[in-house]
């Protein structure tokens, strides 16, 4: 019997009563089509730390859907590090997203840990298996790396660290994850790596995404984008339509499953999973 494709969403945690409201309509949407959990990031340098453990402890308050808050060691000690993982035992957490993070401008000092695999080495160390713990890929070179094979060498070390799964960066480009996924085989690689995916729904803010984040976006498909001008309801329809057959080819290739960045939104990731017909219409 074939398993489904387990399906997971991403969000940032709000910092007003209004973004608590629409990210609470959100959440409650896409709890209907059951994931396997929800996700919540945690910004540079720790900035978002008290939203991001407030936005995971609503989420296992008020869902039945499993919540994994993000977390990023750069600019952190060890003893920050051990409050937060305290603090996410004792709320009954038993999934993190282990990052690295982004550097924030002008920060001199960033902390006690350097790379994620040193995170995972001391989450491992501190509170043995009790969190299972997701660490990024990059199927297209984190876009701080000089080289592919450097790039593979530092998530082998992830995964050596006690990495359980990883999630990807976003692409649009399906070979990239296949090859990487492969090359990570021939490495003694085997820990599930689901696609992170993102909906297009607006082509500017997509671009300023990927410039800041190393996602490629094919020139055939920038140019198609850029062809609707502002015409949003055009690109949300192409842009459906394209990410589902990319998704659809992932699964039919062995992806494990898909990972949905939602920026705290739910109509575009529903849309895509109506049409790959992974829920009822």
């Amino acid at each position: 019997m074939t398993q489904s494709p387990k399906i997971s969403f991403e969000f940032f945690p709000p910092k007003t009563d209004e973004g608590r409201e629409n990210l609470k309509n959100t959440r409650n949407q896409l709890a209907e089509l059951n994931p396997e959990y929800f996700s919540v990031t945690f910004g540079a340098g720790g900035s978002t730390r008290n939203h991001t453990l407030e936005t995971i402890k609503e989420i296992r308050a008020e869902s039945r859907v499993d919540a994994a808050p993000h977390l990023s060691c750069i600019g952190s000690t060890r003893e920050n590090i051990h409050q937060l993982l305290t603090e996410y035992q004792s709320a009954g957490v038993k999934r993190i997203v282990g990052l690295r993070g982004d550097i924030p401008e002008g920060m001199t000092d960033t902390g006690e840990f350097h790379f994620a695999n040193e995170l995972i080495s001391y989450i491992r160390e501190t509170t043995g298996d009790h969190f299972h713990i997701e660490v990024a890929a990059y199927p297209e070179m984190h876009p701080e790396s000089n080289d592919s094979l450097t790039d593979l060498e530092n998530f082998k070390r992830k995964v050596d660290s006690g990495a359980n799964g990883a999630i990807t960066q976003y692409f649009y480009n399906a070979d990239a994850y296949f090859y990487f996924v492969e090359a990570c085989q021939k490495m003694g690689i085997n820990i599930p790596i689901v696609p992170g995916i993102m909906p297009i729904t607006n082509y500017r803010q997509l671009a300023n995404f990927s410039n800041v984040c190393g996602a490629q976006i094919p020139r055939w498909l920038d140019n198609n984008l850029q062809s609707y001008g502002d015409d949003l309801a055009s690109i949300r329809s192409f842009g459906i339509d394209f990410v589902t057959e990319m998704c659809q080819r992932l699964l039919d290739n062995g992806a494990p499953g898909l990972h949905f960045y939602t920026l705290n939104k739910s109509e575009a990731s529903i849309a895509i999973i109506r049409e790959l017909n992974l829920i009822a219409s």
